[in-house]
């Protein structure tokens, strides 16, 4: 309005101070009143609780009870925690998923071909991608929240369930046309706000979020297994050998117990040589935190702690930052994994074609997913892949993984306790690991190697089986089908 043509002589009138917004709900019976939500819905849940998060069985539960039908589940991980959802996806209540990673029984009946309509699976980066752009619309994000204050400011760090940080919910709280904290913590805040009250519109205090306890997972201790660390040596061998293991190195690792122990040696390392990096990140470990805390990196970036000891040093520390996951692995973004020299991680499978599967199991049920695999392994200088030959006579490599969930054009070295295989376009890795005296090996190689000691691996990939989702790159094109095991 043009304020020099405004009616000046309109009448002022009184306002009323107690009619402030309040976002507190009572019960979840009131906060669904208030939400409306309706047949078709799409809802959003994110995973810092890990194992340990009661807020989607919860928000599912009424769901449940209000007779709500064809509802999209938008997570960023399903954990065996989330038991209790398997029946609704049996009667179609749930009936399309998009997740980054699941284990458990609703990856196990989703496998089955329980669910109705279809299964996406996406890298973290990749769901952060879809949310900004608007490729998923959330009608409701739901954020388990360790702790608010009144008006809706969240905090990771304090709080009875506190996780540290809240990264792959703040594209969710962005763009979500409502948002929801559900808390067992209210409290004046005085540390880190991870999600601001301006994107919260209503608030549940209930008597309990979720165990922190299920933080800790068996895919985050470090291997005692003498093979394995027998790989993880030999995995920073090979990082020293392409000469960026020097100062001013980025790193991450994934969750794995061999991965795990490549950065204990990795800092082992880098402390007898005066070595000091300049930052880690990830989904990050307490062993991450004792490198940063030894001189060892200048910082940390963080989207996810995966134990308590990261969650207390991330409360501590101004060198451990967190970090959304679109600043993480966004592929459209300036994301912290462009900046990786190193990326160490896991796999179930891997192909001649160097392309890895941490999708499925040898039985073709789902048992995991990207998470960041594909993100940081085409983001990372050099991608390495730690992984047994062969586990009680089942073997890692194969003609033809069972699903794609990162494509080996970006996959460099896979260290195996049997052999170092480098991928072919990597001419420069072959060349500086011969310079080292480390032999290097074709895949094939290492696969008839694999063969001789368990045998031909029969084919797992059974494409006359009807297709139960898909595996999505994380610019959005389909990269693998995923057949009913």
């Amino acid at each position: 309005m043009d304020l020099l043509n405004k009616d000046m002589s309109a009448e002022f009138k009184p306002v009323n101070k107690l009619e402030k917004e309040n976002k507190m709900v009572q019960n979840i019976s009131e906060l669904f009143d208030k939400l409306e939500i309706k047949d078709g819905a799409t809802l959003s849940f994110h995973h810092h609780l890990r194992n340990g998060d009661y807020v989607l069985n919860m928000v599912f539960e009424e769901v449940k009870r209000r007779g709500i039908k064809d509802i999209t589940l938008v997570a960023s991980s399903i954990f065996p925690c989330h038991e209790p959802i398997v029946p609704l996806i049996k009667d179609g209540t749930i009936k399309n998923v998009i997740v980054s990673y699941m284990s458990g029984p609703v990856a196990e009946a989703i496998s089955h071909g329980d669910l109705k309509g279809t299964l996406v699976m996406q890298s973290h980066g990749g769901r952060a991608r879809a949310i900004m752009e608007g490729s998923i619309k959330i009608d409701v994000a739901f954020i388990g929240a360790p702790s608010t204050d009144i008006h809706g400011n969240i905090s990771a760090t304090e709080g009875k369930a506190f996780c540290g940080t809240l990264g792959y919910a703040i594209a969710d709280s962005i763009m979500a046309e409502k948002t929801v904290a559900i808390t067992d913590t209210i409290l004046p805040l005085e540390g880190k706000t991870e999600i601001p009250s301006e994107r919260i519109d209503y608030i549940l205090k209930v008597d309990s979020i979720g165990d922190p306890n299920g933080i800790i997972s068996g895919t985050t201790r470090i291997t005692k297994d003498p093979v394995g660390l027998r790989i993880a040596q030999k995995a920073v061998e090979v990082m020293v050998a392409t000469g960026l293991v020097k100062e001013g190195m980025c790193y991450q690792s994934g969750a794995g117990g061999v991965s795990l122990a490549v950065t204990k040696f990795l800092g082992d390392y880098m402390e007898r040589e005066g070595i000091k990096g300049k930052f880690a990140s990830g989904g990050v470990t307490g062993d991450l935190c004792d490198m940063k805390n030894r001189g060892l990196f200048d910082r940390i970036y963080d989207v996810q702690c995966f134990d308590l000891k990261s969650a207390e040093d991330i409360k501590n520390d101004p060198r451990h930052i967190t970090m959304s996951a679109e600043k993480y692995a966004s592929p459209y973004k300036d994301a912290i994994v462009n900046s990786l020299d190193f990326v160490i991680l896991g796999a179930t499978e891997v192909d001649t074609d160097f392309n890895v599967n941490v999708t499925t199991g040898h039985d073709g049920v789902i048992m995991g997913g990207s998470g960041g695999h594909q993100d940081t392994a085409y983001g990372a200088k050099v991608s390495i892949i730690v992984s047994k030959l062969f586990q009680s006579r089942i073997p890692l490599i194969v003609d033809r993984v069972g699903v794609i969930s990162t494509p080996g054009s970006t996959v460099d070295v896979l260290v195996t306790e049997r052999g170092v295989a480098v991928n072919e376009n990597r001419t420069d890795i072959i060349e500086a690991l011969k310079a080292h005296n480390i032999e290097v090996m074709t895949i094939k190689e290492l696969k008839e190697l694999s063969d001789s000691l368990t045998g031909v691996p029969q084919k797992k990939r059974d494409e006359s089986k009807r297709v139960i989702g898909y595996m999505e790159y994380r610019d959005g094109q389909v990269l693998d089908k995923i057949y009913k095991a």
